[in-house]
């Protein structure tokens, strides 16, 4: 068989197979790596309505054990500030649609915008979704603390409540540090598929 005249020899059909990746594969891997990412985008998106949430539940907490004035407004800033952080990380996100049957340049560009929406999302998030969280936290922590300072209970008390916040801040930055390498690698490889395609 290896010396089959009429051409059939597997071998050889498997060697003339073209060695590039063809447009219409690489136009469905643009189109999957679209819908990941576009699922993606969402997912963020949703997970910021934790951050109202989560300051609504502590600025509640700390308004039930605390009546002070001043610390009062400051949970209605943190509340404020973090509804409209949800307002400023969405705005805009719902009118996205996936490309159609467009060419590969489409998948390409669709790509990029979704990848450049979550570096947005990345940049705005320590401001507009955990500062608030940290703000309220600072109201309900610090009053505390301060009135029971000379006593020394409150601290030995909230130990492992703090100690639950800083591990979760620590968490926060790390999984944000690698959120951003794995964006940098996104756009790395965009640009050398763009690079492939243009050749």
């Amino acid at each position: 068989m290896a010396n089959d005249p009429s051409g059939n020899d597997p071998r050889r059909i498997w060697q003339s197979q073209p060695s590039g990746i063809s447009a219409a594969t690489l136009e469905k891997m643009m189109r999957r790596r679209a819908e990941e990412l576009h699922a993606k985008t969402l997912r963020e998106r949703l997970g910021t309505l934790a951050g109202p949430l989560s300051t609504g539940v502590i600025s509640a907490l700390g308004i039930a054990l605390d009546h002070n004035p001043a610390q009062r407004v400051a949970f209605a800033i943190a509340v404020a500030w973090s509804v409209a952080g949800v307002y400023v990380l969405n705005r805009g996100i719902w009118r996205v649609t996936l490309p159609g049957d467009g060419a590969t340049a489409t998948g390409l560009e669709f790509c990029r915008k979704e990848i450049e929406r979550q570096i947005h999302f990345h940049n705005r998030f320590l401001l507009w979704c955990f500062a608030p969280i940290v703000l309220a936290m600072g109201a309900l922590v610090v009053p505390l603390l301060k009135n029971d300072f000379g006593r020394g209970g409150a601290l030995s008390k909230m130990s492992p409540f703090l100690s639950l916040f800083a591990l979760w801040v620590i968490l926060i930055f790390v999984f944000r540090n690698r959120g951003w390498r794995a964006l940098q690698r996104e756009v790395d490889e965009l640009n050398d598929i763009e690079k492939e395609t243009r050749t």
